[in-house]
C-alpha cells in the first residue's frame, strides 16, 4: 500500500473540519470548511496555492434561521461560479432540520458578490458534480421516505446550473430526484454520499453505510437507465465517502470509518490503497479521509478527524485539522 504524507497542517483559526475540495480556474485547490467541530469559526472556503499556502477565501452566507454555514460538497460551474452543498442537517441539530441548501455564489477579488439558493428544504445535501447544464447532488438521508423494509433509502438530485429557488420536499415525488439508492447495513443506516463521472457520462455515487459504489447509466433523453451495484468489497472497503477518478478510469474512494483509501479499477476490482491507525495525523497519517483530489499530480486528501464511536478507528478530535497527500 501507498504511505501518506503530509500535505498541510491548516490553520486553527478558519479550520476545524475541513471536507470537499475543486480546483479553480487559476489552478488554486479551493477546500471547503464547514467547521462542525466549532461554529465559533464561521463556515468558509479556503484557498491553497502550488507552495501550500493556506488562506481563507471566503466565508459562506450564512441560513436566516440558523445563523450558520455548513459547506461541504463543493463544484465550479463552466462561469466560474461555485456551488455548494451546505449541509445544515448534517450535525443533528434540531434548527438546522430540513434546512440544506445548494447555494451558488459569485466571488470577485476575495468577496462573494452575489449569492444564489439554488435549492433549499434539503435534508442532508452531500455531494456534488457538475456536468454539461446540470449539476448532480447527493443527499445522504431521506427519513421522510419510509421503505417497506424499514432500510434507510437515500438519493441523487439532478438541477440545472441556471435554476434557483426551487422547494425540495425529501420524498420520491420530487421531480428533480434523478435516483435512489437503499441502504443494506442495519449497522450503518448512512446512503449517497460520493460521487463522480466518468469521461463517457456514467455517474458513480458511493452507497456509504455498505461500502458500495453504485454505477448509474443513463438513457439518450437523459433518464436513468440503470442503477447497479458496480464495485464492492467488505474486506478492502469498508465505508465510501468522497471519490476521484483518474484520467484512465481508477476511482479513488475516502474510506471514512477505516481510515483508508480504496481504488477502484475499471473492472470494479477494489482494492485497499493506503490506511493509517488512529492518530492525529500531524505526521501525514491519514486521519478520517472525507474526500480525495487529483491536483498536480498527487492524490490529496482532506481529513474531517471529527466523528467517533463504533466501526470507527477515529477516537477523537484534534487541532490543527490535517490533509495528507499520495503518490499515484
Amino acid at each position: 500500500m501507498k504511505e501518506p504524507r503530509l500535505f498541510t497542517l491548516l490553520p486553527e483559526e478558519h479550520v476545524t473540519t475541513p471536507d470537499g475540495m475543486a480546483v479553480a480556474s487559476d489552478g488554486t485547490l479551493v477546500l471547503s470548511c464547514p467547521n462542525f467541530a466549532d461554529h465559533s469559526r464561521p463556515g468558509c472556503l479556503v484557498k491553497i496555492d502550488s507552495h501550500r499556502q493556506v488562506r481563507k477565501w471566503v466565508e459562506v452566507p450564512v441560513h436566516a434561521d440558523t445563523g450558520i454555514a455548513c459547506p461541504m460538497g463543493i463544484a465550479f460551474g463552466p462561469d466560474g461560479d461555485v456551488y455548494i452543498c451546505d449541509n445544515q442537517g448534517w450535525s443533528g441539530s434540531e434548527a438546522g432540520s430540513f434546512k440544506g441548501r445548494i447555494l451558488r455564489l459569485r466571488i470577485v477579488d476575495d468577496r462573494v458578490v452575489a449569492a444564489t439558493v439554488v435549492a433549499q428544504g434539503m435534508e442532508h445535501p452531500n455531494g456534488i458534480r457538475i456536468r454539461g447544464s446540470h449539476m448532480y447532488v447527493t443527499q445522504s438521508v431521506l427519513t421522510k421516505v419510509k421503505d417497506p423494509t424499514g432500510l434507510l433509502r437515500s438519493c441523487v438530485y439532478r438541477f440545472g446550473l441556471d435554476e434557483e429557488g426551487i422547494q425540495i420536499n425529501n420524498t420520491l415525488d420530487d421531480p428533480h430526484m434523478l435516483t435512489t439508492l437503499l441502504t443494506l447495513n442495519e449497522n450503518d443506516q448512512y446512503g449517497a454520499d460520493g460521487i463522480e463521472f466518468d469521461p463517457q457520462g456514467n455517474l458513480y455515487v458511493g452507497n456509504f453505510g455498505d461500502g458500495a459504489v453504485h454505477k448509474i447509466t443513463f438513457n439518450l433523453d437523459g433518464t436513468v437507465k440503470d442503477n447497479v451495484v458496480w464495485a464492492k468489497n467488505p474486506d478492502q472497503l469498508q465505508t465510501t465517502d468522497g471519490m476521484v477518478m483518474d484520467e484512465d478510469g481508477h476511482l479513488y474512494i475516502a474510506d471514512f470509518s477505516a481510515n483508508a483509501i480504496a481504488k477502484v479499477y475499471p473492472d470494479g476490482t477494489v482494492e485497499r490503497y493506503a490506511q493509517s491507525p488512529d492518530s492525529n495525523g500531524f505526521n501525514g497519517e491519514l486521519d478520517q479521509p472525507s474526500e480525495p483530489i487529483i491536483w498536480n499530480g498527487k492524490l490529496i486528501v482532506s481529513c474531517f478527524d471529527l466523528v467517533t464511536g463504533p466501526g470507527k478507528v477515529n477516537t477523537k478530535h484534534e487541532l490543527p485539522a490535517t490533509m495528507s497527500e499520495l503518490d499515484l
